[in-house]
Parts: C-alpha cells; sequence; structure tokens
C-alpha cells in the first residue's frame, strides 16, 4: 500500500528531526530518519501488523502504531487503497495531548 503523510505528521516528524540535528548531531538524525524509511516500507507492506494505538481504541477510526525507536512512533489509519500517517508521536509527551490532536 502507499503510505501517504499528512500534513501535520510532516511537520512533526521535521520538528523531531530538527531537535535531534540540534541536540545529538548529524548521525543522530540520519539514523532517526532511516529507522522512519524502515518503518514507512513496513507499514506499507503489511500495515494490519501493529497494534492499536491505546489511546484512540475508543475512535471510529482505526488508529495504529508503530514505535519506530524506544522514544518516536507513528500513527496511522487504512483507507481503502493507501495508509494515511497522521502523527509522528513523541511517547514521553502526555498521552491526553496525542487524544485532543486526532479529534
Amino acid at each position: 500500500m502507499n503510505v501517504i503523510w499528512m500534513p501535520f505528521a510532516k511537520n512533526e516528524l521535521r520538528k523531531t528531526l530538527k531537535y535531534v540535528y540540534k541536540n545529538f548531531g548529524r548521525k543522530a538524525k540520519s539514523d532517526l530518519l532511516l529507522d522512519v524509511k524502515e518503518a514507512n516500507n513496513i507499514i506499507g507492506i503489511n500495515p494490519k501488523m501493529c497494534k492499536i494505538e491505546p489511546s484512540l481504541a475508543d475512535y471510529d477510526k482505526v488508529y495504529r502504531c508503530y514505535v519506530v525507536n524506544n522514544i518516536n512512533k507513528i500513527i496511522y489509519r487504512m483507507a481503502d487503497d493507501h495508509v494515511e500517517v497522521v502523527d509522528f508521536w513523541d511517547c514521553r509527551r502526555n498521552p491526553n495531548t496525542l487524544i485532543a490532536q486526532i479529534k
């Protein structure tokens, strides 16, 4: 399936990459970007393999999450012919913020 990053998710990824570069350097940014690309490929091949995002389980649409590393995860939903990434989430943040963003 084609994986489409929604504008908000793209922006969150950009902000995270900028933060990682500023605080940890080029290699850490490059490593994170490689992890995201690998996750993107895996989600495209088998989007149902990831678990349903617990904090969004009560929504009408099914949101799934792919944990990229121990800190970040990709929040996505499946459409008829593609996958929509709706957020790039820092797991250290308050989960209620995620719920508010997705509404």
